[in-house]
């Protein structure tokens, strides 16, 4: 499988640590300046999370969150070679890192079916395939299921046409980068 490219992790105890990036349809990496905004938004918050990174793909937003101090990054990935990609990541990673990562190799949408109802992580990044369906039902079964800790945060991104309510979530902050349209929720109380 070719590797058309590699993104840098920017912070951190990974940093400068280059990740390779399958060519796949509808995988686009976040950018490096988009991540650096979205981990600025979070702050320490960071530290000792536990972070869902649940359409993984290059892992990069995750692995991100583990060089910046996460406590634990459970990463889920559908495509089964870009998945071995990322276990061998995975394998590779130094043994200074303090947190864990895991993959979950398989369909998102039934990884988040068969987790217990409760509060889970910290921190759940939510980066679909732009032309996919898959964002307002992880929404929905995250809020649902209330797997968000309190106090904790979702990250979504989006093709900047694509601009949705998520109800159940309400933005704290958002900017738009060329076609990627990014926010930062919290859970709604009503």
């Amino acid at each position: 499988m070719a590797y058309d490219n590699k993104v840098r992790i920017i912070a951190g105890s990974l940093k400068g640590r280059r990740l390779e990036v399958m060519d796949l349809e509808g995988l686009r990496p976040t950018t490096e300046r988009v991540r650096e905004t979205v981990f600025n938004w979070l702050g320490a918050q960071v530290v000792g999370a536990r972070v869902l990174d649940l359409f993984a793909g290059s892992g990069a937003l995750g692995l991100e969150a583990l060089s910046r101090g996460a406590a634990e990054v459970t990463l889920v990935e559908k495509d089964r070679d870009n998945a071995a990609l990322l276990r061998q990541t995975l394998q590779s990673l130094p043994a200074s890192v303090s947190g864990t990562a895991t993959l979950q190799s398989g369909d998102a949408l039934e990884y988040l079916k068969q987790l217990p109802q409760g509060p889970r992580f910290d921190l759940i990044f939510l980066d679909p395939p732009f032309k996919s369906d898959l964002l307002e039902p992880a929404v929905e079964l995250i809020v649902s299921k209330d797997l968000l800790a309190d106090g904790g945060r979702v990250y979504v991104e989006m093709g900047a046409a694509q601009h949705k309510v998520l109800l159940g979530l309400s933005q704290l902050r958002a900017n738009t980068i060329g076609q990627c349209h990014f926010a930062l929720y919290e859970r709604s109380f009503f």
